[in-house]
């Protein structure tokens, strides 16, 4: 049967301006970069309801109802202030619920939670993503920062599979050598939680995924991104992408009670 999945954030705009000689104008894009990802996945039994994060800002879910809608929830670069801070709160001040709360109650109930690596995710850019002390940590498998919690790799690094990671549900049987990465939030596992993936002790050994439980539901903490830049597109063409994130993703709807 397939999983409905909530994928929130992974997208952004940019503003450019163009200096030609005396002259000079400004042009604004938005970038879609969740598109790959659901393209890599396409037709192994999800289906994604895509909120880029100016969406999220209004339709994140806000009751037990609309959260129960989906089977998972992924948060992928997208900062905790977007999501405390609607439009009815920020904009007119009024009162509305917590959705990070919310979130972390979702799970407890049984649903599954995963957040994504990247430069608002975990603690941030320069701390900005926020998400330390929040009830969003509470679930997840994965102590956060407090401060800058970036590790950047330009020469790239090569994650391994752990010993608990070897024949996990979550992950299934990954061959080979794993494609590098260029760059992951840096966490630490929870008592309880199960490293599956991980960077060389050289490099720190920081876990690049992490699984564990909340209440009845499943959460997982993938620490780099799901796309350019740390994640490079070798990585999504790798032939052990598209096994890897269904064994995942499908453990993470699992549920055992709703």
């Amino acid at each position: 049967m397939t999983k409905t999945i909530l994928l929130a954030g992974e997208s952004w705009t940019s503003t450019a301006t163009h200096i030609k000689g005396w002259d000079q104008f400004a042009s604004v894009t938005h970038h879609r970069g969740a598109d790959p990802f659901m393209a890599a996945l396409d037709g192994c039994g999800f289906t994604f309801d895509y909120m880029p994060c100016h969406v999220a800002a209004e339709r994140f879910p806000s009751t037990p109802e609309e959260f129960d809608r989906y089977d998972a929830v992924i948060l992928s670069d997208i900062g905790a202030n977007t999501l405390l801070l609607p439009p009815e709160v920020w904009i007119h001040s009024r009162r509305a619920p917590n959705r990070l709360k919310g979130l972390r109650d979702y799970v407890a109930r049984g649903g599954g939670l995963m957040m994504v690596g990247g430069y608002l995710s975990f603690q941030g850019i320069n701390g900005s993503a926020r998400f330390r002390g929040t009830p969003v940590e509470e679930a997840l498998p994965v102590a956060i920062s407090p401060w800058d919690d970036r590790r950047e790799m330009p020469e790239g690094v090569h994650p391994a599979v752990t010993e608990t990671g070897r024949g996990h549900a979550a992950l299934g049987a990954v061959a080979g050598e794993i494609p590098y990465v260029l760059g992951v939030n840096e966490v630490t596992a929870k008592p309880g939680a199960e490293v599956l993936l991980a960077l060389p002790d050289e490099e720190g050994g920081w876990p690049l995924l992490a699984v564990g439980r909340h209440g009845q539901g499943r959460t997982a903490a993938w620490t780099t991104d799901i796309g350019p830049h740390w994640l490079p597109n070798e990585f999504l063409a790798w032939n052990g992408f598209q096994p890897l994130w269904t064994n995942l993703l499908g453990w993470l709807c699992e549920r055992s009670a709703r």
